[in-house]
C-alpha cells in the first residue's frame, strides 16, 4: 500500500444527542450588517435601537420546533430562523421580547422536559 495512505489518520465525528441547551444568547442592538448577513428581516427600524437577535442551540435538534413555537407565543418576538436538523433557533424583536422568548424556551426545556440549560447571556 502507498505510504501516503498508511500514515493518515481517519477521524470519525459523532453527535451524541443529550437533552440540553448549549447556547442561549441575546445580541442587543446589533449592527445592521449582522441582520443582512444572517438573512434576517431587513425592515427592522435600526434607528430606534429597539432591535435584538436571540440565538439558541439545543439537542436533540427537534426541540427547535417546540422552542420556536414557545418563543413566538410567549412574547412579541418574530421567528427569524429555525433548523430542526442542527437545533438552531433565531428570534428577533426588542431586547425585552427576545429575552422573554429565550427565557420561555429555557424554562420549558428545564422544568418540563428535564433538559440541562445554560443561562441566557447578552452582548
Amino acid at each position: 500500500m502507498n505510504d501516503t495512505y498508511e500514515n493518515k489518520q481517519r477521524i470519525i465525528q459523532e453527535l451524541v444527542p443529550g437533552k440540553q441547551i448549549t447556547l442561549s444568547h441575546i445580541i442587543a442592538n446589533p449592527d445592521e450588517i449582522l441582520y443582512r448577513k444572517l438573512g434576517l428581516d431587513p425592515s427592522v427600524d435600526y434607528s430606534q435601537n429597539k432591535c435584538a437577535i436571540g440565538l439558541v442551540t439545543m439537542s436533540p435538534a427537534e426541540y427547535a420546533i417546540i422552542g420556536a413555537d414557545l418563543a413566538v407565543k410567549k412574547s412579541g418576538a418574530t421567528l427569524g430562523f429555525v433548523d430542526r436538523f442542527s437545533g438552531t433557533l433565531i428570534v428577533t424583536g426588542t431586547v425585552s421580547e427576545v429575552e422573554a422568548s429565550l427565557n420561555a424556551v429555557n424554562e420549558y426545556a428545564q422544568k418540563v422536559l428535564g433538559f440541562k440549560v445554560c443561562p441566557v447571556t447578552r452582548t
